[in-house]
């Protein structure tokens, strides 16, 4: 009878987001996982120890690269810390417009998640089919920030710009005939907020096509149902946030139990799983999608109706408009000081969290007084939930190994930030 041997190896990469930045060491029993060691570091990029030499709106781009499929809502709890350390308010139009791509930014969360963990467990359809949806979302953002993904976009008292009243279109080339780009451009006729609502009609279809690739798949099912099992306590004492939380049937949601900007004015439900294993989790996500969907389509539909400001008034924060820059003496100087210098913030300190895509994302930030933050420290729920990956790993076969670091959603960004 063969002997099984104890092995100790590097394992990976294996998820797109972890593309040699994540070494795992697993010591396995045969094929049995003893141990399952995460190195991390690899991707270290000292973000909060550059943010102390730089004022506060030059680190808001260093926010979108922490994790780079979450963009703006990274920035979201930076500008939420730097607002209550300042005590300003912030337009109710730029409230809505932060929700609006906050869960925008949900979605290209969680299609990048989908797309990736389906991949990763033998579905390379999926993936196809989530960056098919992702391309609309990129130009959303892309329309209002000027970027595809880094947009620094959010500012510290509201948000950049309004939305834009057109679309970019595509142009006829070589490639592609008339009556191809006719098509293309059909929802692009309108403004940004006819696109954005034209997206949230088709996208429930696209939701169900996901469905019916996934969810009652034999192999899909094979690779998740009962594996990973967290149970409800164990989540918590984990410090587990986010669908990974949700997931173990603990309905703890940031938007509804401290709610912030206008989660408090619209109409969505935290889905529970009840199992607390991979597929569970999938399930939340998947439903958690349909939910900012319909946060989404609420946005639009107010947005349309309430034109207003869309960044505090106080150009001590905030720049003034162009027109008044060019032709006030006052505002000019107003916009030098506070691109060459920013601005001061109290002596103080803050902690904003926002319910991320992955779960908590908190920023602390400790004030002197000066222009730039004494000491800034970035709360990841990527990097706690890591930590749980041995336990979670423990007993299980190599191929589940794939399946775990899956359902955990990582992003090494802001692992190692």
């Amino acid at each position: 009878m063969a002997e099984i041997k104890n092995y100790t190896l590097n394992f990976g990469p294996q998820h797109p987001a972890a593309h040699g930045v994540l070494r795992l060491v697993l010591e396995l029993d045969g094929e049995v996982i003893q141990r399952a060691d995460p190195h991390i570091g690899l991707l270290h990029r000292a973000t909060e120890k550059l943010a102390e030499s730089k004022t506060y709106i030059q680190s808001l781009p260093y926010m979108d690269r922490l994790d780079y499929v979450s963009m703006m809502c990274n920035e979201h709890a930076y500008c939420l810390a730097i607002e209550k350390l300042l005590g300003i308010e912030v337009p109710i139009r730029a409230q809505y417009i932060r929700v609006m791509y906050s869960e925008i930014t949900r979605l290209l969360n969680h299609l990048m998640w989908l797309g990736s963990h389906g991949n990763d467990c033998g579905s390379s359809t999926i993936l196809i089919y989530t960056f098919r949806e992702r391309e609309d979302l990129f130009d959303m953002y892309e329309a209002a920030s000027g970027a595809r993904m880094h947009a620094a976009y959010f500012r510290p008292g509201g948000v950049y710009r309004d939305l834009p009243d057109t679309m970019p279109q595509f142009k006829a080339s070589k490639v592609r005939n008339a009556k191809g780009i006719e098509e293309l451009n059909r929802n692009r006729q309108g403004s940004l907020l006819d696109f954005i609502d034209d997206f949230a009609q088709r996208f429930p279809a696209c939701l169900d096509e996901y469905h019916t690739l996934l969810t009652e798949n034999r192999i899909w099912k094979q690779r998740t149902v009962n594996i990973g099992i967290v149970s409800p306590e164990r989540a918590l004492n984990m410090g587990f946030s986010g669908p990974m939380l949700r997931g173990s049937g603990i309905a703890w949601d940031l938007r509804k139990k401290q709610p912030y900007d206008a989660y408090d004015k619209v109409e969505f439900d935290i889905p529970v799983g009840k199992t607390g294993d991979v597929y569970d989790r999938y399930l939340v996500r998947m439903e958690e999608m349909k939910q900012s969907n319909r946060i989404i389509k609420q946005c639009v539909d107010w947005l349309k109706a309430n034109p207003g400001p869309v960044i505090t008034d106080n150009h001590k924060v905030a720049p003034p408009s162009r027109e008044a820059m060019k032709t006030s003496m006052e505002e000019l100087i107003h916009h030098f000081k506070l691109f060459t210098e920013g601005f001061r913030v109290p002596e103080g300190q803050a902690y904003a969290a926002v319910e991320h895509p992955k779960g908590e994302f908190g920023i602390y930030i400790v004030s002197d007084g000066a222009n730039k933050p004494y000491r800034l420290k970035i709360r990841p729920p990527g990097f706690v939930h890591l930590a749980a990956l041995n336990e979670m790993a423990k007993g299980h076969m190599i191929a589940d190994a794939v399946s775990i670091i899956g359902t955990m959603d990582i992003v090494f960004g802001e692992i190692d930030r």
